[in-house]
């Protein structure tokens, strides 16, 4: 179990960059970060609307789990294990919640995704 000396989010930043590289993996956070925080908005309106909301709330968010966890394997840079139950509760929520938006607002997708663009074929001239 890997030991951790900071706190969670100034550590999963640290460390967000370098799994957050390929264009795909990108692509796939970029549609399923907002359909997991759907997700949890149902679940926490059910309560007050309607029970009806649990269901389309955790499929949301099992659904973007599973797709997340696809895109973590094109990554060149594995994600660092977890150290247990409520480490993964804390770490996904920390990254749906503030680390994914932050990685946007801050202009880190941005750079990611210029830095993972396919090769330009070279230019020929016309002689």
């Amino acid at each position: 179990m890997m030991e951790r000396s900071e706190k969670l989010l100034p550590w999963q930043w640290k460390l967000y960059p370098d799994n957050h590289a390929a264009r795909r993996n990108l692509l796939l956070h970029g549609v399923s970060v907002p359909v997991f925080q759907l997700g949890t908005l149902c679940l926490v309106a059910a309560p007050f609307t309607s029970v009806a909301w649990v269901l389309p709330g955790v499929v949301a968010m099992a659904g973007a789990m599973a797709v997340q966890g696809r895109g973590h394997r094109m990554e060149s840079v594995a994600p660092v294990p977890f150290r247990g139950p409520w480490d993964v509760l804390a770490r996904i929520f920390a990254e749906q919640w503030v680390t994914f938006p932050r990685f946007v607002l801050s202009g880190g997708f941005a750079r990611a995704w210029r830095a993972s663009a396919p090769a330009s074929a070279p230019q020929t001239s016309a002689s």
